[in-house]
C-alpha cells in the first residue's frame, strides 16, 4: 500500500477492471495516475491523501460507495456532469439507491447547487417529476410523483434558489437553461443518463459524489475511451481547483 506523499504532486488514482478502456484512457492524459485492481486501495489513496481524486474506472461501484459511506453514512450522492452537444449539466440522482424520498432529493439539490457554486457556476435547478400537471388523478404514483415534485420545489425556493418544477418535460428544462436537473428518483436518473449518454450521443464527464469532502468521480463500467478520458481529466481539472480553493484558505 502507497502511504501519504509530501512532494505536492498531483496525483489521480484510478480503478481497472475488465473494461481496459481505463488503461488506455490514462496513457492518453499529460498528468499523474495511479491504476489499482482493489476497491479497498482506491478508497485508501483517496482518504489519506496520497491523490488528490480518485474515478472508479470499472471497478465495482457498490463496494466502493459501501466504503465511502462508512465514513459519510447516509450524506452522499452522485451527480454526472453532462455535455449534451455543448449544454453542460448536472443530473441526479443517478445511483439506482438513491433519491427515493423528499429529503435525500433535498440534501442531494442543495449539496449539487454548493458545487456547482464551488466551480463558478450559479445554479439553476429543473425539477422533474412522473407527469404533466393535467395527468393528476390517473394514478396515485404518478399524483404522488407530482406532488413531491411540487413540495421539493417549494421547500428549495425557500432557501433562495433558482428552481422549477417542470413535471416530466425534460426538454422544457434544457430549453431553460437549466444547469442542474433532478429526477423523480436513481432509476429513473440512471436511466435518463444511460439514454443521453450511452444511447444519444451526450457526454458524460463521470458522476461527481456529492456530500464528501474528498473527490470521487464514478464511471459506468459501460464507458468506452473517451468517456474515462473525460473522466479523468474533470478529477484532475477538481483536484487543481480543490487546491487552489485550500490555499486561498490559508
Amino acid at each position: 500500500m502507497l502511504k501519504l506523499g509530501s512532494d505536492g504532486r498531483m496525483r489521480i488514482v484510478a480503478g481497472v477492471g475488465k473494461n481496459k478502456n481505463v488503461t488506455e484512457a490514462i496513457e492518453c492524459v499529460d498528468f499523474e495516475v495511479i491504476t489499482t485492481e482493489s476497491e479497498d486501495e482506491l478508497v485508501e489513496l483517496l482518504f489519506n491523501g496520497y491523490a488528490d481524486a480518485a474515478i472508479r474506472g470499472s471497478l465495482s461501484a457498490s463496494k466502493i460507495m459501501s466504503k465511502l459511506r462508512k465514513k459519510y453514512p447516509n450524506m452522499i450522492s452522485r451527480a454526472s456532469f453532462i455535455d449534451l452537444n455543448g449544454y453542460k449539466f448536472l443530473l441526479a440522482p443517478v445511483g439506482i439507491d438513491e433519491g427515493d424520498d423528499i429529503d435525500q432529493k433535498l440534501r442531494v439539490a442543495q449539496d449539487g447547487s454548493r458545487f456547482l457554486t464551488s466551480i463558478g457556476i450559479k445554479p439553476k435547478l429543473g425539477i422533474l417529476s412522473g407527469g404533466r400537471p393535467q395527468d393528476k388523478g390517473r394514478s396515485k404514483k404518478i399524483d404522488e410523483s407530482i406532488e413531491g415534485g411540487e413540495l421539493l420545489t417549494s421547500i428549495l425556493s425557500e432557501y433562495l434558489i433558482d428552481v422549477k418544477h417542470y413535471f416530466i418535460l425534460i426538454e422544457d428544462a434544457i430549453a431553460d437553461g437549466a444547469n442542474f436537473i433532478i429526477a423523480p428518483d436513481g432509476i429513473s436518473g440512471n436511466l435518463i443518463f444511460r439514454t443521453l449518454v450511452l444511447l444519444g450521443g451526450g457526454k458524460s464527464h463521470g458522476a461527481v459524489t456529492l456530500g464528501m469532502d474528498e473527490i470521487y468521480i464514478d464511471t459506468s463500467r459501460s464507458q468506452d475511451l473517451e468517456g474515462y478520458k473525460r473522466a479523468l481529466k474533470f478529477a484532475h481539472h477538481l483536484g487543481i481547483s480543490r487546491r487552489r480553493l485550500d490555499t486561498n484558505k490559508i
